[in-house]
């Protein structure tokens, strides 16, 4: 009986295991406490965010190295089979490598962070979580008008990065050129209506356009990109049934609909109190005389 406990207790199997148990619960805990003493120093969500991801990644990393020193007197005769293996392997997980290569690419490459407004796989919306695999975006439109979130959380491979365009309306230039059309009536006053038009413009979204002149400037440091105009601009063209004024603007990409709320509110109230010198237009019907008939009724 003894000599049964003592053999189990050297067993070389049952030490590795033991080393690989402890070893691991070590190098979790020294996680967590790292996690706890420095991430409740660290300022920002996106900081805080990106350092627990990476020491997680770093525990991660540890675990397989230890797996790897405690059976490394076991990997000599398995190269062989590990490289028949992994052949196979990586033909039938390419998508996940491909994912998994993405991510390099998203962390490495600057895509995008969380907390950006995407638009990845043909899905809209803020980016929630960036993972090994997947990323996970809070979905903004379809059903619901503007850049407002449904409801659904969307889970999109890190492959995608590869096949489609990424658009990135949060990256270096986190602003958006926006318009709003306006239909005037011919014979209206069209010197007040774009003067109207200009002071709503800058009223309401005039602030932002000196923070969208300097980051645009930065861009054009930075990439090879012509002037921008970020002013209130009003252009106008003349229509069949109308005048249509277009009043051009900066807004923030999460900012759309609310500001172009208050961009119709104040115009619709500054328009009307025109007395009549700029009128809405709408569509128009122009009815055609008929030509005449004579009609002679013989008994």
């Amino acid at each position: 009986m003894n000599e049964t406990i003592t053999q189990y207790l050297f067993d070389p199997t049952i030490g590795k295991i033991s080393t690989i148990v402890i070893g691991v619960a070590i190098i979790w805990i020294l996680v967590r406490l790292i996690q706890r003493s420095l991430l409740s120093r660290i300022k920002g969500n996106d900081n805080h965010y990106r350092a627990k991801k990476i020491s997680n990644y770093i525990g991660y990393l540890l675990t397989i190295i230890l797996l790897i020193v405690v059976f490394s007197d076991k990997l000599g005769g398995l190269t062989v089979a590990l490289g028949v293996a992994g052949a196979g392997i990586a033909f039938a997980l390419q998508e996940v490598i491909a994912s998994f290569a993405g991510w390099l690419a998203i962390m490495f490459g600057d895509f995008y962070k969380t907390g950006d407004r995407v638009q990845l796989g043909g899905i809209k919306g803020d980016v929630m979580d960036i993972g090994v695999l997947r990323t996970t975006i809070m979905e903004t439109g379809e059903w619901v008008d503007g850049d407002l979130y449904n409801g659904r959380i969307v889970l999109i491979a890190n492959s995608y990065v590869f096949k489609e365009p990424v658009f990135n309306c949060s990256g270096d230039f986190p602003f958006l050129w926006d318009e709003i059309k306006i239909p005037v009536q011919y014979g209206s006053n069209y010197d007040l209506a774009k003067q109207l038009l200009l002071e709503i413009g800058n009223r309401v979204a005039g602030d932002l356009t000196i923070q969208s002149r300097e980051t645009w400037s930065h861009l054009q440091n930075k990439y090879r990109l012509e002037d921008a105009q970020t002013e209130p601009m009003v252009s106008l063209i003349a229509t069949d049934n109308w005048v249509e004024f277009t009043l051009r603007y900066v807004v923030t990409y999460n900012k759309r609909r609310a500001t172009k709320t208050e961009l119709f509110t104040q115009i619709l109230k500054s328009f009307e109190g025109t007395n009549g010198k700029i009128k809405f237009a709408s569509a128009t019907f122009q009815m055609v005389e008929s030509a005449d008939f004579n009609i002679n009724i013989k008994k």
